[in-house]
């Protein structure tokens, strides 16, 4: 009914009476429409003639009048009410919100968040990633001034101030909620913004509930041609649409932003519009119903009436409007309780799409006196008519300065008012006035008003770190910054204003687009007489005026005036004197007056000067400058000092106030090494110092010391002045001087100081001084001797004698000034411009930040983004990733450790336990463990265990306390136990403690191996960042080079200019053979002709593309493929596509071509690439199905080799292709496949992994074709198996390892046969299987993986024991028995078995020896065969050892078995694991007792999804000792064959060799009688042997006979070990090595020392730290330890262990730094290592420690080295310096010719001998050196060049015999 109603409103239209015709007329108008020109009036002149004469007015109609007038009221804020759907026009965007214009002077707010959803989505986006998104347009780009937009009341409120503030949407969900999606209807004009941007168009918010509307791309293109300058439609922007078409009952429409279509459409009746749904903005065809004097009313979309007021009138033809008239008109708005629908006839609406042009009105701010009122409206306000005939309009509550002073009969029509312009309302084109007093009289009512240069007066608002908020005006506020707040810098400002103080300032700047006004209070600026230079055009030459100084540099000043005017005062005229350095002279901020000498207004320059020479008063300045000079400051005194510049060793300052130069040092800025550099690198020029001491005074220059220590030393007056009263025993406080290596010297605050000889420098040994101290250091010394007539002391600096109290109270003392110096630094850094160091600043540690993963470094740490700030460098190291895996992209929550105030970079961590600490209340003095997590050089940071906490603790404990040797060092992750002595973090953020003693450290756990292997590329050093040059290639370009290195997998070319390009080996050849290596078809030095395909980014290591900026510094990927080479060329595809994009192209089952990078022992696979910028990965077991290549991939594999492999799919990772090279890698039933044991569960099996986390399971019945007790002993995880899948159905594969499966081929013989189910067993037959268990009705066991039989105990044993428990004891579970089948009932799944010996022939289970008794029946047979078995028993233990255990003893009481070993281990010693409960009940009632129990394909296995962690390989060996008996020492333990007896068929039996045949079960006599002889003959072959002399051992035994005929030999003992570590039998090789020591002669040293050798070799290998240390430990004792020390550190340094060869070779340099051979070989091993700085540091320590007559002999040593291992050139400088000292050591000159020759060319040869054979030697010397040298010729000259040796040898002695003669 509703509905009906609206659309049919009751009543219709109805006619219009003639009477009333009339009276339309007949009313009187106003003089309000007469807004127009002349003319129109005059037209309305004509018109009105008739009826203006009729005067009478009836009471009724006066009535009338009044009701139209109150129907026509405007709109007020009051009138407003929320859901109210409105027009309105942009007047302001801000960055979070726009200000409306309404219609009638009202205006409304428009919130960021009030736009549209989708926004507001990406607003949210972008606060939670802190950093800008790129698609996100802010509100300025996507509104402009003048927009018209449909808006929605959204509150009406009240502000502080008592104000009424109007909150709108222009959410289109809001503003079109009154649409259902049955209404729309083509043709219908909407507003919506822009969602989202599709393929083929955008999708619009248009908020109608389930329409989704579309903007196809087509119907987009004019408007975004036209009126969005090209640009793509981005998401938030506003458009006017029109409905195109309805689909789907108004599912989905279509729309279109034509200029055309949006400006024509019109509402009309076929869209069925209600009252409920008409939006603002539509225009319609309407009619006027009625004129009246307060507007019109209309009659629209045929039922509909609204109203017009005045101000909306069409201003042309206002006053001429008649009844029935047809217009158009535009909804302005709609009230939604009233229904109230006021329209709008000006032309400038009519047009939907068009924004408004008149934005202000010119005489904005102007002051009106008697503007007469034309009209008042109660609610709203009055209309004014201005001189120009415009109207304006002031709203009620501007026409008086109260609410109480307002009197309304004083707006009568023709009244007159004083008034100001003060705003402009768009929407109505009116002028809005203000009548209020203070508003007439303010000074500057907007910001165009204030000029600069003018002073003007305000009130203080607030005080800020950056200056003073002053309010000049209504709106208007200014700021005084810091440095403007007087004429010189004030430190508390808030001392001198207070808030709401009148002030008078000056403006410097004022932006009125910006709203920014800047003003100084400086009172010589604000006071000055003089004109002010606003502009550069203002400045005329000769112009005296005053400004500020703003820079000070070493050319002069740049002096600052108003409005950014600047100009600059050269040195030369910035004072009549020379002044040398400005920046002392003058200060930042400083007002000066200055004369204009010449200005440039065009290039904005200027010269000004500082030389007044009409100011008499500034030529009494320098003057005044040298008397200041003249003040003095003397040593000891305090003073505060303002920096002026920096220089290389620390900061130019100046004393205040007296302005003298002086200097203080980086180190004297603080107590603590490490602060110095940091303060010294955030304080800056124009900062100042308080309670500086100066230490010393001479000739003008001042020294200045800010060392908190030395201060209070002096404040105390605890400083002796001088030597008289110094005495032996005082501790004094000071600083080093400097360091000699006798020790070093210490001053004094009083300029006195001492020496701390060598010997008192610490308690520590001391090497080397300056390893203890650094210059400038603070320091606490005793005086131990003093010298008063030589005026010199000596001091000890050992902590022992200089403790100053309580060690835990000082280290928390120390660690307090350190902190709060760090916090000094901080507040500096707040000072700082920059927000990213405002940012560092206020981090501190334990502070939790989400942030985001952005690269992952080859060093293993991570690079994080999305911090608080972009650009913000934070990291976290290898440890502190805590083993995570991380990708680029990820989301983690990190603390931060540290922030680095140098580096600009926050240390964080990941883990898990300092991100989410447990809020535990701690207390004072308590003790905690804590682990490190970062060091400092003065403190350390750790985390308490328990709750993760991060507290600091101090590393010394006193100021002399700087040395740790290595072993004290701390280590990150290391344990230490802390006391705390605070609870709650300070503005540090960490808790303060004191280390507990060093004895509660506890060592870093060391990680998996897995985690901390570095998969990343290491990189080619030839390709090494700083190598890489600018050039100006592009893709496709050819480019010729020449090789200059050739890798296995890539070549690197030198192409012109010397840009180095890179050939990949997959770019070399069109097709490569597989197994070659396409690199090595290049050699180096050859030219070759390539071109580019790519550009690598060498910091990432990712392919650009070329548009990238970066692409200039990459290094060019080439192609030398002559397919590339002819026709065109594929270039890399570098558009940024990922590789994991890449990698997707591949297909799982395509063959590739790759090349081998390396095999990664760690993760065991093999690393290869198919292109530059696509990389796989080969698991081991997927390389071959050979035992041989996967014990030994590098054999059969070599690096840069070409392989055809199968994909398999991508890595886990996706960012490797994995690969296989035995093809698909499919697990299915039949299939054989390898794999790696994962677990081993004893008497059931084992668990089998494979590649890409599939596990199998293998029942104990399926390992072997012939079963053992000890067949799971073979196995251990991680060995590679080959298995045959037996079933695939569950998530769990079964696995068989028998032989039988794996290789079908060998036909090796099966004896125990598979039983899958009770129809494989046939009754008589003999059965081996496991016992499962022992019940009390039989035992119970295991036929098969699902097959169990029973035997009950009359079938058990002939013995019957008379405790049930003896069966459990002597048959445990997993024991193997030989049992015959009685019966099988196939219908109840029963099996009964019998083990008793008459049915198996075996003996029986339980053993004679128990002396049981027999079961009756059986006693008399038993003895017979006992007899039997006896002389059986002899015959077999002879040929066991004859025949090394390959046939088997029959032993009493144990089973005959094929193992491994030749002796079974006893079955109590079998591991025993309780068996999971039975599934199936024993049947008792059964009475045959037998039964089966069957499991259908179920296995019994455990945890088979835990595989145990990869154990970490050893790094590769170095070759070892080689011994004649071919055992080498360097193979590692995995790679031995165990010397033990071949076994039976087992299913990997090595290498796939043949299975030994197994040996028969039942032999006949004759048989047996022919192995007898057999074995004689074996027997009488082996004794001859070991006859022989020539016999190379074979046996422990021949062993031990050669060492008892030779104990002495280390030789025999060495191989007799090597023939043990060939068996894996490690324990057996230590054993011998003891009986070797134990044997060997003690006068035998050297014989002793090899095996002591051989023995740390074997304990490096195969043996722990520990039991390496113990062993090295006993041979120091027993041999001369040099000798051990130096095997030792050749051991490490072969086995590549260079950290503990590094960290021996400093014990031997501390416990024998007498011994040259120690340098030497420490020299060699660094220059091997290629650290020549550090050999170099080696000599220099050498030739301090060692005696001077070895000097000569060990520089040589170093030279020679230098010569083979390092830098030739460095090795002829060292000879060449020793030459010059030493002349005539003709050994050195010897050896330096011997290397020459080597190592030089000829001409450098020749050149020595020609300077040695002119040395004046003994004759002796000279003929050996003249033998060389002829014999040299002889060798490499010509008869020429020898025929001039020997005439120069002549001449030689020709003029010797003058000598002599004379």
């Amino acid at each position: 009914m509703a509905t009906l109603e609206e659309s049919f409103p009751r009543g219709g239209t109805r006619k219009i009476h003639k009477s009333e015709k009339a009276f339309q007329q007949s009313v009187e108008q106003d003089n309000l429409f007469d807004i127009s020109t002349e003319e129109e009036s005059t037209k309305r002149k004509k018109s009105q003639k008739g009826p203006a004469k009729t005067k009478k007015l009836k009471i009724e109609k006066r009535e009338s009048s009044k009701s139209i007038r109150e129907k026509f009221e405007i709109l007020s804020v009051e009138s407003l009410c929320e859901g109210m759907r409105i027009l309105g026009c942009v007047k302001e965007v801000n960055e979070l919100e726009l200000v409306i214009s309404l219609p009638n002077g009202l205006r409304g707010f428009v919130q960021v968040t009030e736009i549209c959803d989708a926004y507001t989505k990406k607003l949210n986006e972008q606060v939670a990633q802190e950093e800008p998104l790129k698609d996100l347009l802010h509100l300025p780009e996507l509104f402009s001034p003048g927009m018209l937009v449909r808006c929605v009341v959204s509150s009406v409120g009240i502000t502080e101030r008592g104000k009424r503030s109007v909150k709108l949407s222009l959410n289109p969900k809001n503003v079109n909620r009154v649409l259902s999606a049955e209404a729309l209807k083509p043709g219908m004009l909407l507003t919506g913004t822009v969602s989202s941007l599709e393929d083929h168009g955008y999708l619009m918010d248009i908020g109608v509930d389930g329409t989704r509307a579309f903007l196809p791309l087509p119907k987009a293109q004019e408007y975004i041609r036209q009126k969005n300058k090209g640009a793509k439609l981005k998401v938030g922007q506003y458009l006017n649409c029109v409905i195109e078409e309805v689909k789907g009952n108004g599912g989905v429409v279509s729309l279109s932003v034509g200029h055309a279509e949006v400006s024509t459409a019109i509402a009309t009746e076929q869209q069925n519009w209600t009252l409920n749904n008409l939006l603002p903005g539509l225009v319609v065809k309407a009619q006027v119903q009625k004129v009246t004097p307060y507007g019109l009313t209309l009659n629209f979309l045929t039922f509909f009436t609204g109203l017009v007021d005045f101000m909306h009138l069409d201003p042309k033809k206002a006053g001429a409007y008649f009844s029935n008239q047809a217009v158009r008109a535009c909804i302005l708005c709609v009230h939604p309780r009233t229904r109230v629908v006021r329209l709008s006839l000006r032309p400038i609406f009519l047009q939907p799409g068009r924004p408004l042009t008149r934005l202000s009105c010119q005489h904005l701010g102007a002051v009106l006196d008697d503007v007469p009122v034309q009209g008042f409206f109660n609610k709203a306000g009055a209309v004014f008519r201005l001189k120009d005939g415009i109207l304006a309009y002031a709203r009620l509550s501007h026409l008086s300065d109260s609410k109480s002073s307002f009197k309304p009969e004083s707006f009568k029509p023709g009244n007159t008012h004083k008034c100001r312009i003060i705003d402009y309302s768009q929407m109505d084109e009116l002028a809005l006035l203000s009548l209020r007093t203070s508003i007439i009289e303010a000074q500057y009512l907007r910001y165009h008003d204030i000029k600069p240069g003018a002073v003007v007066k305000g009130t203080v608002l607030t005080i800020k770190p950056y200056g003073m908020l002053v309010k000049v005006g209504q709106q208007i506020r200014g700021l005084v910054p810091a440095v403007h707040l007087a004429d010189i810098l004030i430190k508390n400002p808030e001392k001198k204003y207070h808030i709401g103080d009148e002030v008078k300032c000056r403006v410097l700047l004022c932006d009125p687009e910006a709203k920014k006004l800047m003003m100084t209070r400086k009172k010589t600026l604000v006071e000055s007489k003089l004109p002010a230079i606003t502009c550069y055009a203002d400045a005329k030459p000769g112009l005296q005026t005053h400004g500020f100084i703003v820079r000070v540099k070493d050319y002069g000043c740049i002096v600052k005036f108003y409005n950014d005017v600047q100009g600059l005062v050269p040195k030369h005229e910035l004072s009549a004197e020379y002044i040398p350095d400005p920046e002392r002279v003058f200060y930042t901020g400083q007002v000066v007056k200055v004369v204009v000498l010449n200005c440039e207004p065009s290039k904005e320059r200027m010269l000004l000067s500082f030389k007044l020479l009409s100011d008499p008063e500034l030529r009494k300045e320098p003057a005044g400058h040298s008397q200041k000079k003249g003040r003095v400051i003397n040593v000891g005194q305090l003073v505060d000092v303002k920096v002026l510049e920096k220089t290389k060793d620390g900061l130019e300052v100046t004393v205040l106030p007296s302005n003298i130069p002086a200097f203080l040092p980086t180190p004297h800025l603080s107590d603590h090494v490490a602060n110095g550099p940091l303060l010294y690198h955030w304080l800056q020029a124009g900062d100042t110092l308080h309670r500086v001491l100066c230490l010393s005074r001479s000739e003008g220059h001042v020294l200045l010391c800010r060392k908190p220590a030395l201060v209070s030393t002096v404040e105390g007056g605890q400083d002796p002045k001088n030597f008289s009263e110094i005495h032996p025993g005082m501790l004094l406080i000071g600083f080093v001087k400097s360091i000699k290596d006798y020790g070093v010297f210490i001053q004094f605050p009083s300029g006195l100081s001492g020496l701390a000889p060598k010997a008192i420098m610490s308690d520590k040994f001391v090497t080397s001084t300056s390893d203890h101290f650094v210059e400038g250091q603070t320091v606490v010394a005793k005086v131990t001797n003093v010298d008063e007539e030589k005026q010199r002391m000596l001091l000890s600096l050992r902590l022992s004698d200089c403790a100053l109290g309580d060690l835990a109270t000082a280290s928390l003392l120390l660690l307090s000034q350190c902190l709060e110096e760090l916090q000094g630094v901080r507040s500096l850094m707040r000072n700082r411009d920059s927000v990213l160091i405002q940012t560092l600043a206020e981090m501190t540690a334990g502070m939790v930040l989400d942030l985001v993963v952005q690269e992952v470094l080859e060093d293993g740490s991570v690079l994080f983004s999305g911090g608080p700030v972009p650009g913000l460098v934070l990291r976290a190291s290898k440890y502190h990733r805590a083993g995570q895996e991380v990708e680029s992209g990820q989301k983690k929550k990190v603390v931060i450790l540290n922030v680095d105030m140098l580096k600009l970079e926050v240390l964080v961590s990941l883990h898990q336990d300092l991100v989410n600490r447990k809020a535990k209340k701690l207390k004072k003095d308590s003790e905690h463990q804590a682990i490190v997590q970062h060091l400092e050089e003065s403190f350390a940071v750790a985390s308490l265990v328990e709750t993760g906490h991060l507290a600091a603790f101090s590393l010394t404990s006193h100021l002399n306390d700087t040395f740790r040797f290595d072993s004290e060092k701390l280590h990150v992750g290391q344990g230490v136990s802390l006391t705390l002595k605070t609870t709650e973090p300070g503005v540090t953020g960490l808790l303060l403690a004191v280390e507990g003693p060093a004895a509660k450290r506890t060592m870093r756990q060391t990680r998996k191996d897995s985690e901390t292997v570095d998969e990343d590329e290491e990189l080619d050093p030839a390709l090494a960042v700083g190598t890489v040059k600018k050039h100006t290639l592009s893709i496709g370009d050819m480019v010729t080079g020449t090789v200059k290195s050739v890798k296995p997998t890539h070549v690197v070319v030198t192409l012109e200019d010397g840009v180095i390009g890179c050939i990949h080996a997959s770019h070399i050849l069109d097709d490569v053979p597989e197994g070659t290596s396409p690199t090595a078809k290049l050699k180096v030095g050859k030219t070759v002709t390539a071109r580019v395909i790519g550009g690598r980014d060498m910091k990432t290591y990712k392919f650009l593309p070329i548009s990238h900026p970066r692409f200039l510094r990459t290094i060019p990927e080439l192609s030398v493929r002559p397919s590339e080479l002819e026709d065109g060329h594929t270039a890399l595809n570098s558009h940024s596509v990922s590789p994991v994009e890449k990698i997707k192209q591949y297909q799982a089952g395509q063959t590739v071509t790759c090349f081998l990078k390396k095999y990664n022992v760690v993760k065991k696979w093999l690393e290869v690439e198919i292109a530059p910028d696509i990389r796989g990965r080969i698991p081991l077991l997927l390389t071959s199905l050979s035992f041989k290549v996967l014990k030994h991939p590098d054999k059969k594999f070599q690096i840069g080799q070409a392989l055809r492999a199968t994909v398999v799919g991508p890595d886990s990772s996706k960012a490797f292709l994995c690969l296989s090279l035995i093809g698909p890698h499919k697990l299915e039933k039949g299939e054989v496949a390898m794999g790696r044991v994962a677990k081993v569960t004893p008497n059931e099996g084992l668990t089998v992994s494979f590649p890409f986390g599939k596990i199998g399971s293998v029942s104990i019945f399926h390992v072997s074709d012939s079963y053992s007790e000890t067949t799971l002993e073979d196995f251990i995880p991680q060995k590679v198996v080959r298995c045959y899948i037996l079933s695939t159905t569950e998530e769990v594969l079964t696995l068989s390892l028998r032989s039988s499966r794996t290789n079908p081929e060998t036909k090796s013989k099966i004896e125990d046969p598979e039983i899958n189910s009770i129809q494989d067993i046939k009754k008589g037959q003999l059965l081996r299987g496991y016992v499962r268990s022992v019940q009390p009705h039989g035992v119970f066991l295991g036929l098969g993986p699902s097959v169990v039989g029973l035997a009950q105990y009359p079938h058990v044993s002939q013995y019957s024991p008379s405790k049930k428990a003896l069966y459990n004891k002597y048959l445990p579970k997993g024991k193997l028995l030989t049992a015959k089948v009685l019966s099988v009932n196939h219908q109840k799944n029963l099996v009964g078995l019998s083990f008793l010996p008459s049915d198996t022939g075996k003996p029986d289970v339980l053993s004679a020896s128990m002396e049981l008794p027999l079961s009756k029946q059986e006693g008399r047979k038993i003895e017979a065969e006992e007899r039997d078995q006896k002389g059986e028993e002899k015959n077999q233990k002879r040929k066991e050892k004859n025949q090394k255990g390959q046939v088997e003893a029959r032993l009493p009481g144990k089973e005959k078995t094929q193992g491994k070993r030749g002796l079974q281990t006893p079955a109590s010693e079998q591991e025993r694991v309780t068996k999971k409960a039975k599934k199936a009940g024993l049947s008792e009632e059964d009475d045959g007792g037998m039964e089966v129990y069957y499991r259908e394909g179920e296995e019994d296995m455990e945890e088979t999804n835990v595989l145990p962690k990869e154990k970490p390989a050893k790094p590769a060996e170095a070759p070892r000792l080689q011994l004649p008996s071919g055992f080498a020492w360097n193979v590692g333990l995995d790679s031995l064959t165990p010397a033990l007896p071949p076994r039976g068929e087992s299913s990997d039996s090595e290498e796939d060799e043949k299975p030994h045949q197994a040996t028969q079960k039942k032999k006949s006599k004759k048989e047996r009688d022919l192995e007898k002889q057999k074995a004689e003959k074996e027997l009488s072959r082996v004794e001859e042997a070991l006859m022989d002399p020539r016999r190379q051992p074979e046996s422990a035994d021949d062993f031990d006979r050669l060492v008892l005929s030779s104990p002495n030999s280390s030789i025999l003992w060495l191989q007799y070990m090597a023939f043990h570590l060939q068996a894996t039998e490690i324990e057996k090789a230590r054993a011998v090595a003891e009986r070797a020591l134990k044997t060997i002669s003690f006068r035998e040293e050297q014989e002793k020392l090899n095996v002591w050798v051989a023995l740390l070799n074997l304990e490096n290998m195969y043996g722990s730290q520990e039991s390496l240390s113990k062993v090295f430990e006993r041979a120091v004792q027993y041999n001369e330890p040099l000798k051990v020390y130096l095997h030792l550190a050749d051991i490490y340094a072969k086995s590549e262990k260079l950290q503990e060869a590094g960290e021996l070779y400093n014990r031997m340099l501390k416990r024998f730094r007498q011994e040259k051979a120690v340098w030497i070989k420490y020299g060699a091993f660094l220059l091997r290592r290629s650290q020549a700085g550090a050999s170099h540091r080696v000599l220099q320590r050498a030739l301090e420690c060692l005696p001077s007559k070895e000097h000569v002999d060990v520089i040589t040593k170093f030279a020679q080295l230098e010569f083979q291992l390092g830098d030739a050139e460095r090795a002829k400088a060292i000879f060449e310096n020793t030459l010059s000292t030493y002349p005539k050591r003709t050994d050195v000159w010897s050896v330096y010719i011997d290397m020459t020759i080597k190592h030089g060319s000829q001409k450098e040869v020749r050149d020595i001998f020609e300077r040695v054979i002119h040395l004046s030697l003994a004759p002796k010397r000279m003929k050996f050196f003249f033998k060389r040298y002829l014999d040299y010729e002889k060798q490499h000259g010509t008869e020429k060049d020898v025929q001039a040796v020997k005439a120069k040898a002549l001449e030689y002695v020709e003029a010797k015999s003058s000598v002599l003669e004379e």
